[in-house]
């Protein structure tokens, strides 16, 4: 079973690569592109349909804002795209958002930005998965009607592919993402070319419906809102872009230039199929209502809502099939391979909190493929259990995702702000400091622009599921508070002394017995190697007969060590030897007592099961007494051959002398007496 696990493993994962390896991992700048700005870029295959369907609430005539609301949306992601190039040139070392709070604003400003971060990159996986299936259920009834087991099954292939490796899984990544960006654009370019230049009519599916307001028609202040909580819902178009200052080591040298040009490229490209989505939607005359059922009143019987990209995709392409199949299906794939960005950055971000003592030390190291596993584990089983949770809706989900990630671009850009104030209060150079005086006035309008937005998020999302993201930044900050102070006061208690180096008086050794068999000897023999200043074994009293005959044989073998027998009135085994080892320390407290428990090395599972039970239960108990070492001494079982490719017969170094296994018992003594190699038993019957 174990080889068979291990096989499994280097089929999934592949081969284990050495540390030093690390350096051909690095990516060029068309390879980092789909690996850091897919989430960003994928945005559009989704916000812009966010903005038309918080819009219908209102009526068709609401739709006249979009336009004005997708202006307003570029603003801010141009403007956060250009504070981050900033971000990646002061702070090269990956720790992103995280590192520039941390270090500017202190460590409670770091850590809530790192409790976004975690929100953030785990609803990133959920929301990408969650539209992916929306996008291919409109190709494939059967995914539309189980979007959640499509979601799961997506999440699990997609960790499998992370786990090969960053370099591995963005070479994977670049041909779909690519794909998307050539689908995407030829689709706005050829559908303006045939309505502006051809002047043909190029109607949405959903052109015809007649779009009724949700209830009464939406007024002053509520209209304010609604128009506030759909440029929200748009802003989800900047989900990605911190992802790439975290992403900076990744990045072949000169790292943090190469880091710059992939923002500029991302915001780009990200800008330009916004807002040509949003304007082709307004001249095919598409519809998207967020209660279908009731909001298209004419639309006939068994009507399936299409997202906004597949509507798009069926008027431009309505006398190309191919076309709209090609864009429903690159678009599904780039919402699915979204979620690498998220793959890329939060096992990073948890990596530097674990070195930073926030986060459990397993998340602090790389695996097999020099990824950190652990951490794209973690990110794959929280975002399961949301995707489950919420049914792998994506409007119930994107609800609760631009809270986080708001939080961290504003609290970064402060950070920035000071970080630029200090550095020009010692700067003497006069081109220095217009440098930084401008990217001081940068980061000052990011910061005025996305904590606006976190403020309008808020407001307009607070009671429709932003509080549940606010809940899980609070409980993944007090989490790593509890984790740091847990790490800080082990590492108090284990500063070395002055007296920690002084010998105890005395070694006192118990073996402790069961049965007399070899097990038994071996421990003894081990015991008796170790030379301790008292040495005696030990066995509990729970059957009469089985004792006295326990006490024949040992005086019958004249074992120099002597045995002294516990009574256990109630049968018990574990607590008469604890007893007894308090005893000992009581007498003596400077002793050591060192009690040595032979056990059982089986092959399979359930042999576990039958052997070493009480053995587990002493040796967990005794682990809590203060001066008491436990040892235990391997028996391996014949079963244990198929895990250790040795029989337990042969003795050392008859590999040497041409044997497989031990010599045939012929009658004549063997030159060199063949002993069992170390080996295991419980330390009292199982």
């Amino acid at each position: 079973m174990p080889k068979l696990g291990v096989a499994l493993k280097r089929v999934l994962v592949g081969r284990p690569q050495r540390s030093d390896r690390l350096s051909h991992t690095l990516l060029p700048k068309r390879i980092a592109l789909p690996v850091f700005a897919s989430d960003a870029m994928s945005s559009v295959a989704y916000a812009p349909e966010e903005i038309f369907l918080t819009l219908s609430a209102a009526g068709l005539a609401s739709y006249a804002f979009s336009p004005w609301i997708g202006l307003a949306v570029v603003v801010v992601l141009l403007t956060v795209v250009t504070s981050y190039r900033q971000n990646v040139h002061a702070y090269p070392s990956g720790g992103g958002d995280y590192e520039v709070a941390t270090v500017n604003l202190g460590r409670r400003a770091g850590l809530t930005v790192a409790s976004a971060l975690l929100v953030d990159y785990t609803l990133t996986v959920a929301v990408s998965i969650s539209a992916a299936a929306a996008n291919v259920g409109a190709l494939v009834p059967f995914v539309a009607q189980h979007k959640v087991i499509f979601a799961v099954s997506a999440i699990v292939v997609l960790t499998a592919v992370n786990l090969r490796g960053v370099r591995e899984s963005g070479a994977a990544f670049a041909v779909p993402t690519y794909a998307f960006m050539f689908g995407i654009g030829t689709m706005i370019i050829w559908g303006l070319t045939r309505i502006l230049i051809f002047g043909e009519d190029v109607r949405a599916p959903s052109a015809d419906l007649h779009l009724l307001a949700e209830g009464d028609a939406f007024t002053g202040l509520a209209l304010v809102l609604l128009i506030l909580r759909s440029f929200t819902q748009g802003c989800a178009a900047l989900t990605g872009v911190e992802a790439i200052s975290n992403g900076v080591p990744a990045f072949r040298k000169p790292k943090s230039r190469n880091a710059a040009t992939t923002l500029t490229l991302l915001g780009v490209i990200s800008v330009s199929m916004f807002m040509g989505l949003i304007w082709l939607a307004q001249l095919t005359g598409a519809k998207i209502a967020e209660y279908p059922e009731t909001q298209f009143p004419d639309a006939p019987p068994g009507y399936i809502q299409q997202t906004l990209v597949a509507q798009l995709a069926q008027a431009v392409f309505d006398d190309f099939r191919p076309g709209f199949y090609f864009v429903v299906v690159v678009t599904a794939l780039i919402l699915v391979l979204a979620a690498n960005t998220a793959y890329n950055g939060f096992p990073v971000l948890g990596s530097i909190l674990s070195q930073d003592r926030y986060l459990p030390r397993q998340l602090h190291t790389r695996g097999d493929r020099l990824a950190y596993s652990n951490g794209i584990l973690v990110l794959a089983a929280v975002a399961i259990v949301l995707v489950i949770g919420f049914q792998a809706e994506v409007t119930r989900l994107i609800a609760l995702y631009t809270v986080g990630v708001f939080t961290s671009f504003t609290l970064s850009q402060l950070g920035m702000l000071r970080h630029w104030n200090r550095l020009l209060a010692t700067e003497t150079d006069p081109a220095a400091r217009r440098r930084m005086k401008r990217a001081r006035m940068i980061n000052g309008f990011g910061a005025a622009m996305t904590g606006i937005v976190l403020i309008v998020v808020l407001i307009t999302k607070f009671t429709r599921g932003a509080w549940i993201a606010i809940a899980a930044m609070a409980v993944f900050y007090v989490m790593m508070q509890a984790i740091r102070r847990h790490y800080d006061r082990v590492s108090a208690e284990l500063v070395a002394g002055e007296t920690d180096a002084v010998l105890p008086s005395r070694n006192h050794a118990i073996v402790l017995v069961s049965t007399l068999h070899k097990p038994t000897l071996r421990a003894v023999a081990y015991a008796r190697a170790t030379r301790p200043d008292v040495l005696e074994a030990v066995t509990v009293n729970v059957d009469e007969a089985d004792t006295k005959r326990l006490v024949r044989d040992w005086e019958r073998r004249k074992i120099p060590v002597p045995l002294k027998v516990v009574e256990s009135p109630y049968r018990e085994i574990t607590k008469p030897v604890l007893d007894y080892v308090k005893r000992i320390r009581s007498t003596n407290p400077r002793d050591v007592v060192t009690v040595f428990i032979p056990e059982y090395v089986v092959g399979h599972w359930w042999e576990q099961i039958l052997h070493n039970q009480s053995a587990l239960r002493l040796k967990g108990r005794l682990l809590f007494q203060p001066g008491v070492m436990v040892t235990s001494v391997p028996w391996q079982l014949r079963s244990s051959e198929r895990v250790v490719a040795r029989r337990p017969e042969t003795p050392p170094g008859a590999s040497r002398r041409g044997y497989e296994s031990a010599p045939q018992d012929d009658g004549k003594p063997p030159a060199t007496p063949p002993m069992p190699p170390p080996a295991t038993t419980s330390g009292r019957r199982t």
